[in-house]
């Protein structure tokens, strides 16, 4: 389906990013990881998705804090695959504390990497896109993009900023063949979430399934994780000419959690 089209995806060495990575190369697109992490395990993954799928997958290690490396990430992609097609913004970080006892440095941190990254990026990949007459922007928002929870403020206020900038970028290119969407994950058992089960066992004294249940009961009615795969499918969905008249659409895969 995405054959010939180049993708950059953020935060793309684990979890949901590396997830919608695998969905769009199984689907015969080109595209450029970025991340942390190991960097022998970041080129096993390289490599394999280049192998399996015969398309091109490089990896550009910038650090999206700083708008820089953003704008480098997207020229990166346009000189090593010859465009960028599709740009998913899911790079993303998490710290919990009440507001009073809640670190500067940590708010800065997080609204830089969870929200001005994007707008980087997509200010630096607009330009291609609009001369192309097509593209796909994809913002990993979050339910907490729509609802809120006591303890996050940074996350909570960066993820309503990403539904709001994909909203305007909508708005902005409604009639250039371009669209942008936030897709919504309620629970994913990704290892940021899976620290906050660790901490939630160590800290009330329970069995990590006991803290996993109790996580998935104070949210998310199906009492069950949305899957990394889900979300690359959903992505996928995005990318094709099925959603071709979908745009700023803020798109809840979240078991319920925002029904209620």
């Amino acid at each position: 389906m995405l054959k010939g089209k180049n993708a950059v995806v953020t935060g793309s060495t684990s979890g949901i990013g590396e997830g919608v990575a695998r969905a769009l190369v199984a689907q015969g697109a080109n595209v450029m990881l970025n991340g942390f992490g190991d960097a022998a395990a970041i080129e096993k993954l390289r490599s394999e998705l280049s192998e399996k799928h015969k398309v091109t997958v490089l990896y550009n290690p910038g650090d999206l804090s700083k708008a820089e490396d953003c704008a480098a990430l997207i020229r990166d992609a346009e000189t090593r695959l010859g465009s960028v097609d599709i740009l998913v913004n899911n790079a993303g970080i998490q710290f919990v504390a009440p507001i009073h006892e809640f670190p500067i440095e940590r708010w800065n941190q997080i609204i830089s990497i969870n929200l001005s990254s994007a707008f980087h990026t997509i200010r630096a990949a607009l330009p291609g896109m609009l001369s192309r007459k097509w593209g796909r922007l994809i913002n990993t928002a979050s339910t907490h993009g729509l609802v809120a929870s006591a303890n996050k403020v940074a996350y909570v206020a960066a993820k309503h900023g990403i539904v709001g900038l994909t909203k305007v970028v909508a708005l902005e290119t409604a009639t250039t063949g371009i669209t942008c969407n936030a897709i919504c994950p309620g629970w994913v058992l990704t290892p940021l979430v899976q620290k906050q089960i660790d901490d939630r066992a160590a800290r009330e004294k329970i069995d990590i399934k006991k803290a996993e249940h109790d996580l998935l009961a104070e949210k998310e009615p199906s009492l069950r994780f949305t899957r990394v795969e889900d979300i690359g499918g959903l992505a996928v969905f995005l990318c094709s000419d099925y959603a071709q008249n979908m745009t700023g659409a803020t798109l809840p895969i979240d078991g319920g959690w925002t029904a209620q």
